[in-house]
């Protein structure tokens, strides 16, 4: 462990933002904050433990505690406030048995909240594994988790209402991975390079909230766990979580609206994660 913090800790050493990067090369690499890497970082650095901690609380982006298999996002912003998301928050607390910002024990699930989702005439809107839900109730929040449990993954995307597109850039260059020329699921695609197995070529992937869709330049096997990267800067966009489905690294990229959005690397596999803050 110390060995480990301590390189990233020296390679950012001296550098403008120092802090905020090592954090979140540590995250990405343990995919939440230990306390035991904060406390070398503390050392290491000369900061305070409690400066350190207090950067690591102060962005939401950054986490304490591993997260579940399923995230579940409940909008509180105004319009979705006064139709009645306090109450479907109570509720799925109430069904999850965990308050918002902690995890089940069976790391099923980890709750939040999140202050717009951008949806404000849909409201209330709980998006689970980066699936829009509108007008949720609380006689709803059973039907959206056992649905989550059995997997998001059956809905034509094309004809769900519900999906919306992300705008998503390289988490490296910060250049948009957007692709207007090729269109899937009604809405531009992201574009990437992938190369596994001995070979490389382009992966574009829908840009809808939930949607599986994603078409190969390049057939890889089955199975393969390609390196991802950006078609513009050539950075490989390393994620800090394995799929919850697979165990295989993520590819991480930034969302426009604030967020982060994670995918699979394996072929054959649709993991995604979806972090909105």
């Amino acid at each position: 462990m110390d060995d480990g913090v301590t390189e990233i800790v020296e390679k950012h050493k001296g550098k403008r933002g120092a802090m905020i990067s090592i954090l979140e090369e540590l995250q990405e690499q343990d995919g939440y904050l230990l306390a035991d890497a904060l406390e070398v970082v503390a050392a290491r650095t000369g900061r305070s433990l409690v400066d350190v901690y207090g950067l690591a609380t102060f962005y939401r982006y950054f986490r304490l505690k591993p997260r579940g298999k399923h995230l579940c996002s409940v909008c509180l912003g105004t319009a979705c406030h006064v139709r009645g998301a306090p109450r479907v928050e109570e509720e799925i607390e109430k069904q999850l048995k965990v308050k918002a910002g902690e995890t089940t024990a069976d790391r099923e699930f980890t709750l939040e909240t999140v202050n717009c989702l951008g949806a404000c005439a849909l409201g209330p809107v709980v998006v689970v594994d980066g699936r829009y839900f509108s007008g949720v109730s609380t006689t709803k929040v059973g039907q959206i988790l056992s649905r989550a449990r059995a997997g998001l993954t059956s809905e034509d995307a094309a004809a769900d209402l519900r999906l919306f597109p992300v705008s998503v850039s390289c988490s490296r260059c910060n250049h948009s991975l957007m692709a207007a020329d090729h269109v899937i699921d009604r809405a531009p695609s992201i574009r990437l390079i992938v190369s596994g197995a001995g070979q490389c070529g382009s992966l574009a992937l829908s840009s809808l909230y939930g949607s599986e869709a994603r078409e190969w330049q390049t057939a890889m096997p089955a199975g393969t766990v390609a390196n991802v990267f950006c078609p513009h800067c050539r950075a490989e966009l390393t994620g800090g979580w394995d799929c919850p489905e697979c165990g295989a690294p993520m590819a991480s990229m930034v969302v426009g609206a604030g967020g982060m959005l994670q995918v699979c690397s394996r072929t054959g596999c649709r993991g995604r994660m979806l972090d909105l803050f």
